[in-house]
């Protein structure tokens, strides 16, 4: 993927006596260690990271991590200590402010957690400020502002006036205002975390099904990993103005990296994450068109299990096969599979989210199989298997 946003070695320290706090900085003195010395304050260490063009990055932490002192650097709201950010190979940090502001009007926009929205204007004249500030002229930035209210839902709604509106409704304005600008990047500080749980439930919703059809570079800050995990194609956990972990949400929940990341995802929901290709394990199987059954009951009993699975040459799934069965063809020295064969097996896809077929596989005696588009067999879903995804503990294939 091509990288839109590249973060380098970034670094800020707010306060006093900055270069002594560098220099502690650099032999690895702690953020509490650098504020009891010289009374500085470090924000963000050394930070690096790459965001892929068209995807939603979500910085988290809790609070003092350092993750909106970040995004405000990334556009250059508070200037950096040391290090650089690019945007398309262009450093930001080398830019005088004429042409800062340039790139701040046509390649980034912000949504900030308040909606800053004026009193005094009407939603389409909120929307549309952006575009005003720009020059646009009247009739062109009314228009591109209604089309961006008409994105987000708010279609009817141009003439009324902040106050008229419930917090969702004004959080969608600041959204729609950003996407008026038509900008290649949105920056997203704390964006949903004023509104109510489900009014922000519904812009979590919002911005996935504008997402799908925009695809915009998404830069999002927020302290809830559950909705890190929702809308997040990868993720970057922060700690002391440090970044501890970044990744998908799959590698976060399964592939923690240290102990903090372990704390920090205790308490998840795992099953709204984990999808069937993290939870599935390899099946012991039998190819059909050359294996008949005494192959079948020999894999049977070196893995000590009752049945295995058929796959033909293309290793396309063709279902189970259990050991009463195969005795059964061998007694008859019948040497073909195929009469027994049972093909009444659930399947399911690798992307399927564990959550939609929960219920389902604590009801079926027989595991799932995972296959792809072209029915080949990718493994399978044991119960056992799913319990342990969700507690964060390994199962064995023997489980």
């Amino acid at each position: 993927m091509t990288a839109k946003l590249q973060v380098q070695h970034l670094t800020k320290i707010f306060g006093r006596r900055i270069p002594k706090a560098q220099e502690l900085l650099k032999a690895g003195k702690s953020k509490a260690d650098i504020l009891k010395s010289v009374g500085a304050t470090v924000g963000v260490t050394d930070a690096n990271f790459e965001v892929n063009d068209g995807e939603i990055f979500v910085i988290m932490g809790l609070s003092g991590s350092g993750k909106s002192t970040m995004i405000r650097m990334i556009n250059r709201l508070i200037e950096p200590t040391s290090g650089h950010v690019l945007i398309d190979g262009q450093d930001l940090t080398s830019l005088g402010k004429k042409q800062l502001l340039e790139v701040r009007r046509k390649k980034m926009s912000m949504v900030f957690q308040n909606f800053a929205l004026f009193p005094n204007r009407t939603i389409i004249d909120n929307t549309a400020y952006g575009l005003e500030i720009q020059g646009v002229d009247r009739d062109t930035r009314l228009s591109k502002a209604h089309d961006a209210l008409e994105l987000v839902g708010l279609d009817g709604y141009d003439d009324q006036y902040p106050t008229q509106l419930s917090g969702g409704m004004q959080q969608r304005v600041g959204l729609a205002r950003a996407l008026a600008n038509d900008s290649q990047i949105l920056l997203m500080d704390e964006a949903f975390s004023a509104l109510d749980p489900l009014n922000r439930k519904d812009m979590q919703n919002e911005l996935l099904d504008l997402q799908e059809n925009l695809h915009k570079t998404i830069v999002f800050i927020s302290h809830d990993l559950n909705e890190a995990l929702r809308i997040g194609d990868r993720i970057m956990i922060m700690r002391d103005g440090q970044v501890v972990q970044t990744g998908t949400p799959e590698e976060i929940l399964t592939q923690p990296a240290n102990e903090y990341v372990e704390r920090f995802i205790e308490d998840v929901d795992r099953t709204k994450v984990l999808t069937a290709s993290n939870v599935m394990i390899r099946p012991n199987i039998v190819n059909i068109d050359k294996d008949g059954p005494r192959i079948a009951m020999r894999r049977m009993l070196e893995n000590e299990i009752s049945s295995v699975y058929v796959v033909n040459n293309k290793r396309e799934f063709v279902g189970t096969v259990d050991a009463s069965h195969a005795m059964d063809l061998i007694k008859q020295k019948i040497t073909k599979l195929d009469s027994v064969v049972q093909k009444n097996v659930p399947t399911t896809g690798p992307d399927t989210p564990i959550t939609t077929i929960m219920e389902q596989i604590s009801q079926t005696p027989i595991p799932y199989a995972v296959v792809d588009d072209q029915k080949h067999l990718l493994g399978i879903i044991i119960r056992g298997a799913v319990l342990g995804a969700i507690s964060g503990n390994e199962v064995s294939e023997d489980e």
